[in-house]
This record gives structure tokens, sequence and C-alpha cells, in this order.
């Protein structure tokens, strides 16, 4: 199925990366690179808020094909893969998620909630052989579903103090931020029982979160332009927590909110994007920023690396953050762009003590 053609002119491009052909019409909310890497290609599915979900096949150049789309009835709010690379789930605005099935093109209805469905996770293996879906929504609640037999029910719901802003799973690991700036990590082998709760470091509303590789803890961004970095156990939270600031404008006094956080599977290093149109890429063990790109002129909106770290995919687009005043349609592009990844880039610095400029502790 192929994509409607976007706009002829290049769009601003300060880093000379690789456009995706044939992007969203509308803002992308999330991004996700296939679990499998098939050298040497990989896929990129895209959730966007012209209520689509599309996938392309990515090559190892950066060079890209679309292969397919499948629609919501509302904005699309989260992508997520099988472990198996055969099939893609998304969530959304509809107050539904579907299985998107792409070699038959099918797509099916498999988890439904009272509100807006903000958050979706594939897990392999809940700890028993089984599979499972795991949904967070606005309706203060993560559920659990089978879909191996979808019968509308879930296998589990756990309530919460309020909406799901925030949340990431990296099975058994399960981390969730509400609007209530709280911080609650689960095992989903105990998927009623709260490993640990706290308060956000962040004294304003929780934007995005990124679960470490190494399951050891996590990352949170938020509105504030800032990034803390949580660990799971007590043991690391006295010592190793921390938050900085990102994505801020010093001279003009201006504080962008940090929209994105993707990990680097290899190297345990992270990027974060912004309102500001920026995107770092950041070693949280040494406390370093490893690299600072040059800012684009719309906000960055979604992030992910690909599963080889090859590729560092980010998409351009007006985020809402200042409200609909603020949105111009008529000069507000929408498109995705993919960076090379440089080792350098990447690899974490030994001996380094500071967050760098921009980067200042607290």
């Amino acid at each position: 199925m192929a994509f409607t053609a976007g706009p002829v002119s290049p769009p601003h491009n300060p880093n000379n990366d690789v456009l995706l052909n044939q992007p969203p019409d509308d803002t992308v909310q999330s991004l996700a690179f296939s679990p499998q890497a098939l050298a040497p290609k990989s896929f990129l599915v895209s959730a966007s808020w012209d209520n689509q979900v599309r996938c392309w096949e990515v090559q190892s150049n950066g060079q890209s094909n679309p292969v397919g789309m499948t629609k919501h009835q509302g904005p699309v709010l989260d992508v997520s893969w099988a472990s198996d690379g055969q099939s893609i789930f998304s969530a959304g605005a509809d107050k539904i998620a579907q299985m998107w099935q792409i070699s038959a093109n099918k797509t099916t209805t498999v988890a439904a909630h009272d509100a807006p469905i903000r958050h979706i996770f594939y897990c392999k293996d809940m700890g028993n052989g089984s599979p499972c879906l795991v949904t967070g929504s606005w309706d203060k609640t993560i559920k659990y579903w089978d879909i191996r037999s979808p019968t509308g029910t879930p296998m589990g719901s756990v309530p919460l103090s309020d909406k799901v802003y925030c949340m990431d799973a990296r099975a058994p690991l399960l981390v969730v931020g509400t609007a209530d700036r709280k911080l609650r990590v689960y095992d989903i082998r105990k998927p009623a029982v709260v490993f640990h709760e706290k308060l956000a470091q962040l004294k304003y509303q929780l934007r995005c979160l990124a679960t470490f590789p190494d399951q050891s803890g996590y990352a949170v961004g938020s509105i504030e332009g800032r990034v803390s970095i949580d660990h799971v156990h007590e043991k690391d939270r006295k010592n190793l927590d921390f938050a900085f600031k990102c994505h801020r404008d010093p001279d003009n006094n201006v504080i962008y909110p940090v929209n994105s956080i993707s990990f680097h599977e290899q190297h345990g290093t992270f990027a974060t994007a912004g309102g500001d149109g920026g995107f770092n890429f950041w070693d949280k063990d040494n406390k370093h920023r490893l690299k600072q790109f040059q800012r684009m002129n719309q906000p960055i909106t979604a992030t992910a690396f690909s599963t080889d770290g090859n590729i560092f995919a980010y998409a351009v687009g007006y985020d809402w953050s200042k409200g609909a005043a603020h949105h111009n349609p008529g000069t507000d592009r929408k498109y995705i762009l993919l960076h090379s990844v440089q080792l350098a880039e990447v690899k974490g610095k030994r001996n380094s003590n500071k967050l760098g400029v921009g980067g200042n502790r607290r």
C-alpha cells in the first residue's frame, strides 16, 4: 500500500541526515524499530496524530521504502513490536489497541480501556512462558492482555492514582509515571504488586520515560527541560540517582519540554530530544554529554535507536506544548530523519564527571 506523497521542498535538516520517504501527515507521537534487524535492513513504525500507523523498510544506508499502513479512529499515541517482528501493536485516543499482522495486512482489536490508551508494550514472557500485552491508560489503570485468545477481557487490571503519562516495559521490569508525578516500578511476573513507589525528582509534569537496557533503572523527562536518572534498587538510589537540566535556552530564559528519551541497547547511553528542536546523546554513568547536535527549527516529538544501534530516527513537527495558538499549518512540517550513528557519539567515555554545557546538575 503506497503512502500519500509529502511536500516536494526539502525540510530543515542542519545535521544532513537522511529523510524518511513519505512521512505521516501529522505529528508523530511514537517511533519503534523492529526488534530483529535483518541486515542490511530493518523496519520502522510510527504512530501519529493523523490516526495512522505506518511502516517502512529501512536499509543500512538510511534509504527507506513504505511497506504499508493501518488506521485507528483517533490519534495514535504509541506503537510496539512483537518479539518476532511479525506483528505491530498500536493504541491511542480511540481507547482501543490493535494488532497489525503485516504479512497478511490484517488488523485485530486486542484491548480496550475506558479512556485513551497512552502506552502499549508487548512482553514475550510474563515468567510462566506466556506472552502478554501491557497497556497504560488515562482511565488510571494498567491492564494485561492475552493476545493468543483475545476476548475483550483483560487477564488483570491494576488501579493507579492518576492518568498514565509515561511508561516503559523491559520485561520483567515495568515503570509507570502518572499525572500526579508518582513513579511506580513493577515486576510483571507479579503484576499487581508495586515493587517500589516514589514521587518523581522532577517538580513538574512528567513527559517521557525509558528504562535502562540492563533494567537497573530508568530515565524520566518533564516539561521543565530536566531529566532524572532513577534506580530500581534502594542500594543504588541513594548514591546514583540525580537530575540535570537540558533542552533550555539560558540566553533567552526559555525552557522546553523533553519529549523523548531513547537508550542505545549496546552501550547503555541515551538520547534526549525536546521542544527546542535539539537532540543530544548522553553517558549517564559518567554524567557526561557525548554529542550535541544542531537544532531543528521545529520540536522533535519522538525518537528511536535501531536494534543494532546503527540508526537513530527522530520525528520533527509541532509538539503542541505551546497550545493551538502557536500551531501554523502553513509552515509546520512533519517529517522523520535517520541519523547514521557513529561509535564516538554513543560509546561512554571514562574519567568524565561533568554533564557539560546545557547539562548542569540540578
